[in-house]
Parts: C-alpha cells; sequence; structure tokens
C-alpha cells in the first residue's frame, strides 16, 4: 500500500519538510511505500529572510531562489499551481486550474499574508514585501522615484512598520540611495513607541544606533491611520487632525495574516487571523492535516504559540518530517520546543546580533554580525540545497 504525502509551500517550512522527508523516509526503508507530491505556486523555494537584498539589487534573486525540482528525492513530484480549497472529507486538496490532488497526510506550510488592519486606502496604495515578485516591485518603484527626484526635492519612501522586515527593507532602501547617490528621503514609520517593538532595549537601541548611521528618519509613537495616493496619515482623532506624511513610494511591513485559502476550510483556526491552530506534534483539528510555519499557531503550552520566524519554521520542519513518517507507520508522534537561537537583523551591509545561542555576548554589531548574518543564510541555503551554492551567495547576504 502507497501513502501519498503531500507538502503544500515551498517556504522554510515546506522546503525544510521536504529536506527532512529525504533523510527519513530512506530512514525508515519506506522509499517502496511513500509517494511524496509536493505543491507550490512558483517553482523554486525563496530565502525569503534575505529577499529584502533584491530591493538594492535585482540581479540577488539568482541567490536566493533555488529550483525546487532540485530538491525532490526520486520518488517525489512537484506540482506547480496554488491550492485554492481543502475538502477534509474527500482527503484531496484543489488547484487554482482546476484539478485536484488527494493525500493521505498533508502538511500545509503556506506562509502568511500581509495584515492590514482595515487602515483605509493601505491595502490600495502600498507595496508588501512578501515574495520575489514584490521585492523587485519595490526595487523599480523606487527607481523610478528616484529618478524624477531632485536635491530641492527629493523623493519619499516611507517604510510602515519597524519589525525585522521593515528595518531590513529600509536599510536596503538607503543602501540603494547611496549606491546611486540618488535624491530619497527614507522614512521608517512605527505606530509604537521604539523599533524592533517587544524586544529588549539593549537590541532596539543597537538597531536604531544603525538606523539613524544609515540616514534613515525614524518616527515612532503614531500608528497609520489612513493612506491616499500621495499621503499616508498619523494618528488624530475625534479633536485631532492626523499628521500628514508625503510618499513616492510606501512600503507596508507592519504584520500578518492567514492566507486567505485557509478562510473556507473546516481546520479549527484563529477567525481573525485565519492561523490554523496546531498541537506541538503539528497536528490540527483533522489528524490527517499537519500545519507549520506561518500558517500555523503552533500550541508551545501555558497559552503561547511559536513565533512566526524562519528559524521557527525551519526548526519545526525537522520534526514535522519525522512525524509525518511515524504517522505513515502508525508511531507515536514527537512534540516540537520552539528554542530561541538569537536574532540576526542588517541594516544595509551592517548588522546587529543578540542573544545569539552558545555566544557569551548580549548585543553587539560590526563584522561578527555580518559574518553570523551572512552564515545563517549560507547554512540554510546549504542545508537543503549544496555547500557550493551556499557559499555562491555569501558575498551578496
Amino acid at each position: 500500500m502507497t501513502h501519498r504525502i503531500v507538502v503544500v509551500g515551498a517556504g522554510y517550512a515546506g522546503a525544510g519538510t521536504v529536506d527532512a522527508l529525504k533523510q527519513e523516509v530512506p530512514k525508515a526503508d519506506l522509499e517502496e511505500e511513500v509517494e511524496l507530491v509536493w505543491i507550490n505556486e512558483h517553482d523554486y523555494h525563496l530565502v525569503l529572510h534575505e529577499s529584502h537584498r533584491v530591493i538594492r539589487n535585482p540581479d540577488v534573486a539568482s541567490k536566493i531562489t533555488i529550483p525546487c525540482e532540485s530538491l525532490l528525492p526520486d520518488w517525489g513530484e512537484f506540482r506547480q499551481g496554488r491550492v485554492v480549497g481543502l475538502d477534509e472529507a474527500d482527503q484531496s486538496v484543489e488547484l487554482d486550474d482546476g484539478s485536484a490532488v488527494d493525500y493521505d497526510y498533508l502538511l500545509l506550510g503556506i506562509g502568511s499574508a500581509t495584515a492590514f488592519y482595515g487602515i483605509d486606502g493601505l491595502r490600495e496604495h502600498s507595496l508588501t514585501l512578501k515574495s520575489l515578485a514584490d521585492a523587485r516591485e519595490i526595487h523599480q518603484s523606487i527607481k523610478e522615484a528616484a529618478a524624477d527626484a531632485s536635491i530641492a526635492d527629493p523623493a519619499q519612501v516611507i517604510v510602515g512598520g519597524a519589525g525585522l522586515s521593515g528595518i531590513q527593507s529600509a536599510g536596503e532602501i538607503a543602501a540603494y540611495r547611496d549606491e546611486h547617490d540618488a535624491d530619497i528621503d527614507v522614512h521608517l514609520v512605527e505606530g509604537l513607541d521604539e523599533v524592533f517593538p517587544g524586544n529588549d532595549s539593549e537590541v532596539q537601541q543597537a538597531l536604531r544606533t544603525r538606523i539613524e548611521d544609515a540616514e534613515i528618519n525614524i518616527e515612532c509613537g503614531e500608528f497609520i491611520s489612513k493612506v491616499d495616493e500621495d499621503t499616508v496619515y498619523l494618528g488624530g482623532g475625534e479633536d485631532e487632525e492626523p499628521a500628514e506624511m508625503p510618499y513616492d513610494v510606501l512600503v507596508w511591513t507592519g504584520g500578518i495574516t492567514g492566507q486567505e485559502e485557509l478562510e473556507n476550510t473546516d481546520l479549527d483556526k484563529d477567525e481573525r487571523s485565519r492561523r490554523v491552530f496546531a498541537a506541538q506534534d503539528f497536528r490540527t483539528s483533522d489528524d490527517r492535516v499537519f500545519a507549520i510555519g506561518d500558517t500555523a499557531l503552533i500550541d508551545q503550552g501555558d497559552d503561547n504559540v511559536a513565533p512566526p520566524t524562519a528559524v521557527a519554521a525551519w526548526t519545526a520542519a525537522e520534526v514535522a518530517g519525522e512525524n509525518l513518517v511515524n504517522a505513515v507507520q502508525g508511531k507515536p508522534l514527537s512534540e516540537w520546543t520552539y528554542e530561541d537561537k538569537g536574532t540576526l537583523i542588517s541594516v544595509g551591509d551592517e548588522a546587529v546580533a543578540h542573544d545569539i545561542d552558545a555566544l557569551p555576548f548580549g548585543t553587539f554589531g560590526g563584522t561578527g554580525a555580518k559574518f553570523l548574518k551572512k552564515a545563517a543564510a549560507v547554512r540554510w541555503i546549504a542545508s537543503i540545497s549544496s555547500f557550493g551554492r551556499g557559499m555562491h551567495a555569501w558575498n551578496d547576504m
């Protein structure tokens, strides 16, 4: 009897699970009994946490994309398409071309969508950074805005949200400005009171210093309340007019939500964000459907869930592959607990490292932080493809 495992998504969760299955299926001597079908909208895996590099230099795209076919084992098949529906009763997923793929076990790793929080005009007028196409569009928009700018009238580029993605995007825009001697003012807008909100004050200050050194204007403490085709409005209320910030390019990185495709499934999920509830072994309300990465709210006990980070998806995928094989064999499943291994954030060519696992330092920058940021990207690329491909990306990370 053949068991079909279907993996949906080629981000860290999906690609990592496929890589884990390549190890676990042969270890269990199940190559003749397991059929793997990997489905993704694009035919490549994108190293998303380095996609901001494409904002500065589109040529980096070739370094951070890996063909899905090259990552598959011999007993696996890749299907390009977008999953638009899930029929749990029939154990099948529907693709956007109208076809269906049956499964015995399903792993959902379709990532997340950008959250706009109902802010008037934000979805219509902003650019996001969730794909390679998004990064290229931001690059082109900045290039065009700079071409129309002058010293007397510089292009105004606003990045909304000062989390990891916002900080890194603003850093690349500033680096583009400097490399091309472009007339661009870069603004990083955050509704809360500090950059990288919710994190240790030491890393916040280290990031603020490098953001300011990059001549990026920081605007904290007022939420975006409205956006039109040329102005961002901050704050305001019944007795107060909002502050106005004109812009030529607006990039929004302010939050995530579940993919629209999950809305009509019967899986238990958070109704507001559409992210699927998953146990520590990644099983959802349907025992044959597993979910990891940004798709899922993975229980960590005490009403906590795992963070939606690349490292969390990467490490969860290792256990997810093992659990899918165990499910096929009727064996007990392992539980996964997220372990914070530290934070690495780039600001253009600079970087900040914080609480890195196994290092006796707190927060630091300089050559050491830059080396670790590069090494993290290279390690991931090498782990799922080859050491040579990883090292080929080194200089651009």
